[in-house]
């Protein structure tokens, strides 16, 4: 279960953006192709079709969410297509369609990233990018003039980039050039030091906090504090991969220090990885308990999120179980959804509780009225398959 991690990965950013949604791109296909090779991204395209009712749910639900839109607008170039008219129709001659929407995920040499059909939820849109973000790796580009004994500040400069575009380690290579440096105030190596400082454990990141407000005459504080943040999550997942609580509480301690603000909702994201990572169920509930007092108390799809993960990590452990059906209770009582209703009857129905399952899955049956027949008959097949058990 992934769901503080994302959490945090929905409010990265690298530049001081508003709270708006997606930026959709105003242009044409060609242009927003030049602009996602200008700017080294992936472009993001809603196929869609104006009768359709998910594209329209969609439009109106996620599209707009300020968390999406932080992450979308740093990430991709993002544009709209009515695949039934106009330039839609030239663009499905090179990318068919088969379904509404269609979400493409494409490079901007043409080739397909990924393609996924159906509406999407926030969270599961946002997992979309971040899957999307790393099945590019231009660092390979690099490769053979770096290894051949160029040092041009600028292709190590793009070589780092891509690194760490890519997921991958770029400390040696920064390291190496920092060295080869007599004067890191440089306007250049302030601004390289920003792209490198990419774990919170390393000298790299000191060298970051020491020049911060150099680098802050240059660059956004915004993009300082999101480097900051995106340094203690590498640092973080470091020490879930090694179960190392001590590199753990050293990148808890640095968000804390440098970007205070976001400490507090970092902390408990993080507690509940660590201890979901070390199958800790007593710890993994308490961090749970403490993230619905806090970060998810007003969200019900957050709190649905926490029955569901509790349900997968430790579904054979009672108190596991008791807390999931707690959280989905929560996520209910907040919710209009008829899908959250049916989620809180199949939590009750894997606790033995059937009475109680069927009750809120006919709750959900009135609840699906209004979004149509197949929405009923849906609700109407679950109905009757917590009836067979």
């Amino acid at each position: 279960m992934k769901l503080p991690l994302l959490i945090l990965l929905l409010v990265v950013s690298v530049l001081p953006l508003s709270a708006e949604g997606i930026r959709f791109f105003e242009g044409t296909w060609d242009e927003a192709v030049a602009e996602a090779k200008r700017l080294d991204r992936i472009i993001f395209v809603d196929a869609y079709a104006v009768w359709c009712g998910p594209c329209k749910k969609m439009a109106a639900e996620v599209f707009p969410d300020d968390k999406v839109g932080e992450f979308y607008n740093k990430n991709f170039i993002n544009l709209k297509l009515d695949a039934e008219k106009g330039e839609g129709l030239k663009f499905r001659e090179k990318y068919p369609i088969s379904a509404f929407p269609t979400l493409f995920y494409i490079d901007y040499t043409g080739d397909v990233v990924q393609q996924v059909k159906g509406a999407q939820q926030i969270d599961g849109f946002i997992e979309l990018g971040k899957k999307a973000l790393t099945k590019i790796d231009r660092s390979q580009q690099y490769v053979a003039a770096y290894e051949s004994g160029d040092r041009d500040p600028e292709l190590v400069l793009n070589y780092v980039r891509a690194l760490n575009k890519a997921g991958k380690s770029s400390i040696k290579i920064s390291n190496d050039y920092l060295r080869s440096q007599k004067d890191l105030s440089t306007p250049f190596n302030l601004r390289f030091i920003l792209e490198a400082a990419s774990e919170a454990d390393s000298r790299i990141f000191d060298m970051l906090i020491e020049r911060r407000a150099a680098i802050e005459a240059l660059e956004p504080k915004q993009a300082v504090k999101e480097r900051i943040r995106e340094a203690c999550e590498a640092t973080a997942q470091k020490a879930l991969e090694f179960r190392n609580r001590n590199l753990l509480e050293e990148a808890i301690a640095k968000m804390k220090k440098y970007y205070p603000e976001k400490a507090a909702s970092f902390r408990t994201s993080m507690e509940m990885d660590y201890w979901s990572a070390m199958g800790d169920v007593d710890k993994y509930i308490a961090a749970c308990q403490q993230y619905a007092k806090t970060e998810a108390a007003k969200d019900e799809k957050a709190l649905m999120g926490l029955g569901g993960a509790l349900a997968q990590q430790f579904g054979h452990e009672p108190k596991a179980m008791q807390a999931a059906e707690n959280f989905s209770k929560m996520a209910a009582d907040k919710s209009t959804d008829y899908k959250t209703q049916l989620n809180y009857a199949g939590i009750l129905m894997r606790n033995g509780k059937k009475d109680k399952a069927l009750d809120a899955a006919k709750k959900a049956l009135e609840m699906a009225k209004p979004h149509g027949d197949q929405a009923v008959r849906m609700v109407e097949f679950q109905i009757q398959q917590l009836k067979s058990k």
